[in-house]
């Protein structure tokens, strides 16, 4: 085969040809291969401005679909309400602690009593849910986030709400003081009802007054789900970090045993569901093929949920973060087509 220089090539009589305006143009020395020549060393020089278009299937593999989170946390709210209506129906049935005094305990056999530890706890709680708000407000996927962490606080003050009803404990300690029983004033417990709301269930806030919810401990859930969360969706090379919201949930965790707030099995099996629940839950959403095969951690009530939930995300969230308010917003931007370096070098 004849080389494309031998092509060009021409008998001495046909030379003429080329020159005049409607001859033959020889293919290597044509306009569009002498333009092809500029794009392809254009693209040689300008690599980083390359933009390869991935098929919408795979390039919205993290949709944010809010509708979910929304709905996620009305679910989480209507649960901690709930809990809050649940302490005031078990605040009637609580015995007296001089007729049923506090059952034993090993941790307060050999700790006694400390009267500001349960404020150290409450403000460790506090500190460790700010820290994760503004982790999530400035995470990428704070969609995705916000809906798990909703589903499964949510999810845990729901068995809250099961474990201290079916079981009511004397208070763990002498010094605890509750409210008077109400009996059947409905007006009076729905009064107490909203001010523990209005005080998020805290003691610093004086809003908590009743006794009865102690199985399980709701301060070591928010302490451990919290810092479970600003674990898994923050970079793994923080450990300063990690170390530093270990140690307020450790901290918080045990003053409440040092204040005598709860018994240790309060705190034990609070910690143990907790985790338990947020390891299986990212184990189902981080391990695809679970989702797809029958196997034993799908046989869950919530699964259902799960599925909904995370049907649509195809892949673990990477640990991307960006500001949560972007500006110019999208209505004041530009609406003019914009150009890449490739498409200006072909208009030359």
């Amino acid at each position: 085969m004849a080389s494309a220089d031998h092509q060009c090539k021409q008998h001495p009589t046909d030379a003429h040809k080329h020159d005049r305006p409607g001859g033959p143009v020889c293919p290597v020395h044509s306009p569009a291969a002498e333009e092809a020549n500029r794009t392809r060393k254009a693209l040689g020089r300008h690599r980083d401005y390359v933009k390869i278009s991935l098929p919408e299937g795979r390039a919205n593999r993290l949709p944010m679909e809010w509708w979910k989170t929304l709905i996620t946390f009305v679910y989480a709210a209507f649960n901690l309400v709930l809990t809050t209506v649940m302490i005031t129906v078990v605040h009637e049935r609580v015995p007296a602690k001089e007729s049923s005094p506090p059952l034993p305990d090993k941790f307060f056999d050999y700790i006694d009593r400390v009267k500001w530890a349960f404020t150290v706890t409450e403000v460790n709680g506090m500190v460790l849910v700010g820290i994760w708000s503004l982790q999530w407000l400035f995470h990428k996927y704070r969609a995705i986030l916000g809906r798990r962490f909703f589903f499964l606080m949510g999810t845990l003050y729901l068995y809250r709400c099961v474990t201290m009803y079916i079981t009511t404990l004397p208070v763990p300690s002498m010094h605890m003081t509750c409210a008077p029983k109400l009996y059947g004033d409905s007006q009076a417990k729905l009064q107490r009802v909203l001010q523990l709301i209005s005080g998020a269930g805290l003691s610093i806030t004086g809003s908590h007054i009743m006794c009865g919810d102690f199985l399980y401990s709701g301060h070591t859930v928010m302490l451990t789900l919290t810092y479970l969360f600003i674990k898994e969706y923050s970079p793994r090379s923080f450990w300063w970090y990690h170390l530093l919201c270990w140690l307020l949930a450790a901290v918080g965790v045990v003053c409440i045993l040092v204040a005598h707030e709860h018994y240790s099995v309060d705190v034990v099996v609070g910690y143990f569901i907790t985790s338990r629940l947020f390891y299986w839950y990212h184990t189902m959403a981080n391990v695809q093929v679970l989702r797809s095969s029958p196997n034993y951690l799908t046989h869950t009530w919530w699964n259902p949920i799960f599925n909904f939930l995370e049907r649509n995300v195809q892949t673990q969230v990477p640990c991307s973060f960006c500001w949560p308010v972007t500006w110019p917003p999208a209505c004041l931007k530009n609406p003019c087509k914009k150009y890449s370096m490739v498409n200006s070098v072909r208009e030359e």
